[in-house]
């Protein structure tokens, strides 16, 4: 080998720096050697890696994504499959219509006459009497002031075919004692009977004839009533059949207050009314 070969193999000529004939076998660099920077990089890349928080740290890009959150569960008529959805809303449909022809009903039985009343007025009487009748005698400037007394007899045909009128029942009495000491009395027990007669009363002249087109209708509400409450008191017996029914009133004036100058009278007045004959049906429980 000549000098010039000599020198390129230790590094010393011109053709560049020496190379590198560290091995790894030879121990790590010495601190202040480049390849001491670049493994000291490396080995904090590797405990970065290791370090579990580090790790969820860089997976993060971004915001953490908002947690699942599943939908409400549906309550009331959304909680109904569809065909019973459908029906629900038919029938709210049906109540509300139904509610809207009362409401106007009862406008146009209060309301004063019209042209409406005028065309109409017995759909609308017929519509509103007599479960829905107004009565406006509580605000009146001189409101009711009489005790109405409301008997009834029947006449029942015997199991051996005999007949028999039985004695009068005092309903109203009846209707007085469950009212007594209730603190909460139906309105039935309160207002039934009695509506009831002044329904009648109010669509028959003082000889029962009636008076207008309500007539028959106030004294088939009546009976039925009538009916009702005598076989409820077991005035038919058993194996009787209900033929006929009566009705007679006793009114008497309530008495005026001591400071008052008003001057009536205390006598009762009396009114019976004409034996009514009983449908088979409605004895029997039916409507006749």
């Amino acid at each position: 080998m000549d000098a010039y070969g000599a020198a390129d193999a230790h590094g010393d000529g011109v053709n560049g720096p020496p190379a590198d004939t560290t091995s790894a076998a030879d121990g790590p660099p010495a601190p202040d050697s480049p390849l001491a920077d670049e493994s000291s990089a490396a080995v904090g890349a590797l405990d970065l890696v290791d370090d579990p928080s580090a790790v969820s740290t860089l997976d993060v890009v971004g915001d953490p994504p908002a947690p699942y959150a599943p939908d409400p569960p549906r309550t009331g008529v959304a909680a109904l499959r569809l065909p019973y959805q459908v029906g629900v809303a038919l029938v709210l449909a049906v109540v509300a219509v139904v509610v809207c022809v009362h409401l106007g009903m009862v406008f146009l039985h209060v309301a004063p006459s019209n042209t409406v009343t005028k065309q109409h007025g017995e759909a609308v009487e017929n519509w509103v009497y007599p479960e829905f009748e107004q009565n406006w005698k509580l605000f009146a400037p001189n409101p009711l002031q009489q005790n109405v007394s409301v008997l009834a007899r029947a006449q029942v045909r015997t199991p051996d075919g005999g007949s028999r009128i039985t004695g009068w029942y005092d309903l109203a009495a009846q209707d007085g004692r469950a009212i007594d000491g209730n603190l909460l009395p139906s309105h039935t027990v309160q207002n039934e009977l009695r509506r009831a007669w002044d329904f009648y009363a109010g669509a028959h002249d003082a000889e029962n004839r009636p008076s207008g087109q309500r007539g028959a209708m106030s004294e088939a509400y009546l009976r039925r009533i009538v009916v009702m409450r005598l076989d409820r008191a077991g005035a038919i017996g058993p194996g009787g059949v209900l033929e006929r029914v009566q009705v007679r009133t006793s009114t008497t004036n309530v008495a005026p207050p001591d400071w008052s100058d008003e001057q009536v009278s205390l006598r009762p007045v009396h009114r019976e009314l004409p034996w009514w004959p009983v449908p088979r049906a409605e004895a029997e429980g039916g409507i006749g």
